[in-house]
């Protein structure tokens, strides 16, 4: 609560999103919201579960469609399958709904549609700074260090015991907690540079 009271204090754009969105629209980003990617190996367990925590802590702060959150894998082994049946049960017992999510690999035009993409761990990150057609967009971090914390990655759960998906959500959880704590930060100057963009001020600081 008091992250949100922050943020929207600060974001008058933010409030004015959340104020005028339609009840339809609910799900869909506001323009000039900050396009987040969450990226891991196969796309059907860390990366479904760190969208899932992220979207659903955003939505607590009603920053949902101020921060648009996907993801990805860095390969395509599981396209269009839904996240792992383990990854699903762990997280829907913290309240978490990531059933409906399917998987997918990472495109060249994710380069150009995302600001952050968020790896899992060194291999995916490597991944991804081979890939990137520019060194200046996106933004490629580690999720744990984007979220403050001093592991150095979340670990696959995949091929080890359910003890290691709940040891994925404890890491995700709070590496996003931080990740909000930066948006707090962050975000304002994005919104401006989003309404200079678009040719004007973001929409209610007129």
């Amino acid at each position: 609560m008091l992250v949100r009271m922050a943020l929207l204090d600060r974001l008058p754009s933010l409030t004015f999103w959340r104020r005028n969105a339609p009840v339809e629209d609910d799900e869909t980003p506001a323009p000039g919201a900050l396009h987040v990617l969450m990226v891991c190996t196969g796309n059907i367990c860390r990366s479904p579960t760190a969208q899932g925590v992220l979207r659903a802590k955003l939505r607590r702060e009603g920053l949902h469609r101020a921060v648009w959150v996907d993801s990805a894998g860095t390969h395509g082994y599981h396209t269009e399958e839904p996240p792992d049946a383990r990854a699903i049960r762990h997280a829907a017992a913290r309240g978490y709904e990531i059933g409906g999510l399917k998987a997918r690999p990472v495109t060249t035009r994710d380069f150009a549609r995302f600001h952050w993409m968020l790896a899992m761990d060194e291999s995916n990150i490597a991944w991804l700074q081979r890939k990137s057609p520019s060194p200046q967009s996106p933004r490629i971090e580690l999720l744990t260090a984007a979220g403050g914390l001093a592991d150095p990655e979340v670990p696959d759960p995949y091929y080890g015991p359910d003890a290691g998906f709940e040891h994925v959500l404890d890491l995700v959880e709070r590496a996003c907690d931080g990740v909000i704590r930066r948006l707090v930060r962050e975000l304002p100057a994005h919104v401006g540079e989003a309404g200079q963009a678009a040719g004007g001020p973001p929409p209610g600081s007129r």
